[in-house]
C-alpha cells in the first residue's frame, strides 16, 4: 500500500469543481496583461481531458468588470457633456469642436504614462481619464463662448477668434497651472503628516493615486495647448465654411430667380414697359 498526497477539500464555484492556481507577477519587469496574454497562448496549446476547462478569474475577472463599468461611465459622461453643450450653445458643430479637445488630450495622458513607465490601471487610470474629460471642456467652453459674444457685438470672424484667444489666454493658463500644481504631490509622493507634524517624502497613498494624477496632469497640459491653438482653428474653419455655404446658397437662389424671370418673360415685359 502506497500513501500519496491528495486534495484536502473540494471547492465548487457555481456547482462545478474548481482548482485555483495562483501566481504573482512582478510588474516592474513585465506588465500583468502581457503575462496573462502569454499564459493564454500556452493554455490554448494544452489538450485537457474531456469535461475540463481552464480560464482566468480572480483579479482578471474583476479588472474586466471594472473596465466595462468605467467604459460605460466614460461614454455616459461624454454624452451628458455633449447634451449640455448643445443646450448651452444652441449648436451641434461647436460642441463637436469642444469634444475634439477631449479626444486629442488622450495623447497627453498616454504620453505621461509612457514617460513614467506606469501601466494603464483600469480603476485609477480610468477615473483619471473620466475626470480629465470634465476638466478639459471648461477652457474650450470659456474660449468659444467669448468668441460668440464678440461676433454678436459686430466683430469679424477672424478678428473675434484672435481677440478671444488673446483675452482668455490668462484664465486658461491659470486654470491649467493651478490644477497641475495641486496634483504634483500625488506624482512625487510628497505629503504632510498633520498628526506627527512632519513631511513624508514617500507617501503610501500617492502610489495608489499616482497613475490618476499623471493622466490628468499630462492630459491637461496637452489639452491646454489644443484649447489655445487647435480649437480656435477648428472654430474658424467650421464657421468660415458655414459662411461660404450660406453665401453660395444665396447666390444660387439669386441665379435661379433670374433664370426663372427670363424663362417666364417677366423681364422682357419690364423692358417694354420702360
Amino acid at each position: 500500500m502506497d500513501y500519496t498526497g491528495s486534495l484536502g477539500n473540494i471547492n465548487r464555484i457555481n456547482n462545478q469543481r474548481t482548482v485555483t492556481v495562483k501566481a504573482n507577477v512582478d510588474e516592474t519587469k513585465i506588465p500583468g496583461p502581457v503575462v496573462r496574454e502569454q499564459a493564454e497562448k500556452l493554455l490554448a496549446k494544452m489538450h485537457l481531458p474531456p469535461g475540463y476547462t481552464a480560464r482566468f478569474t480572480g483579479e482578471n475577472q474583476d479588472q474586466q468588470e471594472s473596465q466595462e463599468f468605467l467604459s460605460q461611465a466614460f461614454v455616459i459622461a461624454l454624452f451628458f457633456i455633449f447634451l449640455i453643450l448643445v443646450t448651452q450653445f444652441n449648436s451641434v458643430s461647436q460642441p463637436f469642436i469642444i469634444m475634439s479637445s477631449v479626444m486629442l488630450s488622450m495623447g497627453g495622458a498616454f504620453f505621461g504614462l509612457m514617460l513614467y513607465r506606469q501601466p494603464f490601471g483600469i480603476i485609477m487610470t480610468g477615473i483619471g481619464v473620466i475626470s480629465l474629460a470634465g476638466v478639459v471642456v471648461n477652457n474650450a467652453i470659456v474660449l468659444i463662448d467669448y468668441t460668440n459674444k464678440l461676433r454678436e457685438n459686430g466683430f469679424a470672424l477672424l478678428e473675434a477668434v484672435i481677440s478671444a484667444g488673446a483675452t482668455r489666454l490668462r484664465p486658461v493658463l491659470l486654470t491649467a497651472v493651478t490644477t497641475v500644481l495641486g496634483l504634483i504631490p500625488m506624482v512625487t509622493g510628497v505629503s504632510y503628516d498633520f498628526r506627527n507634524l512632519c513631511i513624508s517624502w514617500v507617501s503610501e497613498s500617492s502610489q495608489w493615486w499616482q497613475s490618476m494624477a499623471i493622466v490628468v496632469i499630462f492630459g491637461l497640459l496637452v489639452a491646454t495647448f489644443l484649447t489655445l491653438v487647435v480649437v480656435p482653428v477648428f472654430y474658424f474653419l467650421i464657421e468660415r465654411s458655414k459662411e461660404i455655404f450660406v453665401a453660395g446658397r444665396e447666390e444660387f437662389e439669386r441665379k435661379r430667380m433670374e433664370a426663372y424671370l427670363v424663362l417666364a418673360g417677366e423681364e422682357k415685359v419690364q423692358i417694354n414697359g420702360k
